[in-house]
């Protein structure tokens, strides 16, 4: 009786409770008007509150979450198997490699069955006593959600800065800790950003306060330990809602900058760390020029696209500064055939990486020398400049992995070129050698070739029966990287084909791949990644009536525009925290990120960009057809994604929807969007997804 009661009081329909199958919920509908260049009914724009508190919208996640439950009941002990084989290839007390910074060796480390690291750090050398900087187990003891996504050494290596969260809605507590005492100071600033820089006093933290509202990124502020947040000096706000803020200290730690950064303009305000007084313009704000610099010497190292769609890395003298960009020179040329992508500036050398053929990779440029690139053995890989405090430095630590190979930490001497390996991250039970990976090329509609990296298991035959999961992105120029995963491994095991789709949207292939798959390109994303699948299906790795696809966030919004598209092409769909209410949410400023993205999806106030938008938004575009089964997830509390977006998609959807196959909708009600924190907690919703996408792919082996 409860649960009759529970699920009228959200709106839903009783009609077939009485039935021993599991009934989805049935949201009820209201009239709402959506205003625009064009007025839109919504019948389900209820379902936004914003307090979390609604008892009908919160009963109607319940019930969906219910419902969830019921369906995926027979799937337990599956789920359960995944999960034990995900952790079982985790090493459950492993450590990171050692960094040394300032007299420091720092590094993190778990106990076994511990969700979160204790970050630590010893004195000197590794044989010395180790001392504990955050204790994160203990701290994240009696929360739902537990993030520590920033943590700053004071300058005199005795205070320790972090930022916590403790909700999932990416709004930051600062803090500091007495590292010798261990005592945590009364000293505490909320709602900021996880990007904490301390002044060279020792004493003063430079942050970056959100808006309550939006969340952006809206004012820099100093604090002073001792005083309370209320006074709080103001060093920076910024006007412009389209830019995202950030803060660093150059590699030299000279200067303290201020970091702005819109989709297509950046602007990057320094000053001195040792005495902070007026932040100076390094190159002001201009549509169309992004840059940003780092400090080593007595120069600047900036990465450019002016006049570099793929961007160049120039240099300027302390004393030509203010001269501008008439002082830059160039340091390493344009390529159009690469794109730099981030680079580390050393007192003797460059380490840049870069792409190239869809690959992330190094080149080292000792200074006055000839550049050379870091050697792979694999046709797809990655690897990443990894953490390398001390600008004197003459060997360079970074990361190699691939879809089959688990991530290696190496060091390499610039000079000599010779090669350490310092760390194979443990894979237990894991063989490389069992497993495949591949790069093929798929042809998209209009000619354009597609980048797609493959896994498979040794003695794979590609006769058109498999099974196969494609994943891809495919926004906001964020490549997808093949890395090794725990979780592939297990689909690959079962004699599964794994897909990378590398789509329009990311810079897989330089910034020109981004702006193909952006504004009124956007559709390229979509139709690419429809078309490497028929590519896939075509050539024989899996069977057309076997393929899924999975996406999350932006990659959620592809999932409904090819789900809408082309749903005869997937069996099943896995869509995590994804972006599907696009014209509502991008007409809204009011919501997170809104402002900031005009320019990646375009503003709908003008005409153009609306019913553009409008022709590929999934929420707008459902109609009467046979949909895959879904799997829609989402988080309460998620910030980035607001969870009334896949609540409505999944309203409508269940009211046009024509087929058979089930649809899933799980709300995680204590995290926001990335889910569950938590080492081993987050392999708990991935082993329910798996499972259900693993049982309508007819795997269950």
């Amino acid at each position: 009786m409860k649960r009759v009661t529970f699920l009228l009081a959200a709106g839903i329909s009783s009609a077939a409770l009485a039935q021993s199958a599991p009934v989805p919920p049935v949201a009820e509908q209201r009239p709402h008007t959506v205003k625009g260049p064009v007025e839109r009914d919504d019948p389900y724009y209820w379902l936004r509150d914003d307090t979390r508190k609604d008892p009908k919208v919160l009963a109607y996640l319940n019930a969906e979450n219910a419902y969830a439950d019921a369906v995926l009941t027979p799937l337990a002990s599956f789920k359960q198997k995944l999960f034990a084989e995900f952790t079982s290839r985790i090493k459950q007390d492993d450590a990171s490699v050692p960094v040394r910074d300032r007299g420091y060796w720092y590094y993190s480390r778990f106990e076994t069955g511990a969700d979160y690291p204790i970050i630590a750090r010893r004195k000197g050398s590794m044989d010395a006593p180790e001392e504990v900087l955050l204790n994160q187990p203990e701290m994240a003891k009696g929360h739902g959600f537990f993030s520590v996504s920033d943590y700053q050494v004071s300058q005199d290596n005795r205070l320790l800065a972090y930022a916590e969260d403790t909700v999932g809605r990416r709004q930051y507590n600062l803090k500091v800790k007495d590292i010798a005492s261990g005592r945590v100071l009364a000293d505490e600033v909320k709602n900021v950003e996880p990007n904490l820089v301390w002044a060279d006093d020792n004493k003063t933290i430079f942050y970056i306060e959100k808006d309550p509202v939006t969340l952006l990124s809206k004012r820099v502020k100093a604090h002073v330990l001792g005083t309370p947040a209320s006074a709080d000096r103001l060093i920076y706000e910024e006007k412009d809602n389209s830019f995202y803020m950030g803060l660093m200290r150059t590699r030299d730690d000279k200067f303290v900058c201020i970091i702005l950064q819109s989709t297509v303009s950046n602007e990057q305000r320094c000053t001195s760390a040792a005495t902070p007084g007026e932040f100076v313009v390094l190159s002001p704000r201009e549509r169309d020029h992004l840059y940003g610099a780092d400090h080593v010497g007595d120069r600047w190292v900036v990465r450019t696209n002016w006049q570099a769609p793929n961007y160049r890395l120039m240099t300027v003298e302390d004393s030509a500064v203010a001269r501008g960009r008439s002082a830059w020179r160039d340091l390493v040329p344009h390529d159009p055939k690469a794109f730099i992508e981030d680079f580390a500036a050393f007192d003797g050398f460059l380490a840049i990486e870069e792409r190239s053929d869809a690959n992330k990779r190094l080149r080292l440029v000792p200074t006055g020398g000839k550049g050379s690139f870091v050697t792979s053995d694999e046709p797809a890989y990655s690897m990443t400049l990894a953490t390398n405090p001390e600008v004197d430095a003459t060997k360079l630590r970074y990361t190699y992995d691939s879809l089959t190979t688990p991530q290696r930490t190496y060091e390499v001497d610039v000079a000599s070129g010779k090669r350490t390996l310092l760390k194979q991250t443990p894979a237990p039970g894991y063989d490389p050698s069992q497993y495949v990976t591949e790069r093929v090329w798929a042809s998209a509609r209009d000619g354009t070739k597609v980048p797609v990296s493959l896994a498979y298991r040794k003695g794979f035959t590609r006769d058109g029966t498999a099974a196969m999961l494609q994943y891809a992105y495919g926004s906001y120029g964020s490549s997808t990287d093949p890395r090794w995963s725990t979780t592939t491994t297990s689909l690959l095991d079962r004699g599964m084909v794994y897909a990378i789709a590398h789509i329009r949207g990311g810079q897989e292939l330089g910034r020109a791949w981004y702006d193909q798959g952006k504004l009124l390109n956007k559709k390229n994303t979509f139709t690419d990644f429809i078309d490497v699948t028929r590519f896939l299906t075509g050539q024989g790795y899996a069977a057309k009536d076997r393929v899924a696809a999975m996406g999350g966030s932006a990659g959620g919004l592809l999932m409904g525009a090819v789900t809408n598209m082309a749903p005869q092409d997937y069996r099943v769909i896995v869509s995590q925290v994804p972006f599907v209410d696009v014209v509502t949410t991008m007409l809204d400023p009011t919501i997170p990120l809104t402002t900031n993205e005009w320019d990646e999806w375009g503003n709908p106030v003008n005409r153009e960009y609306y019913d553009y938008m409008l022709s590929y938004s999934p929420y707008d575009q459902l109609s009467r057809q046979a949909y895959p089964a879904m799997f829609v997830g989402t988080g309460l509390w998620d910030s980035q994604v607001q969870y009334f977006e896949p609540s409505k998609y999944v309203a409508r959807l269940r009211t046009v929807n024509t087929g058979t196959h089930p649809v899933i909708f799980r709300t995680n009600m204590d995290a926001g969007h990335g889910g569950k924190s938590g080492r081993f907690r987050r392999y708990e919703e991935t082993a329910e997804y798996y499972a259900f996408m693993l049982d309508q792919l007819g795997v269950r082996q």
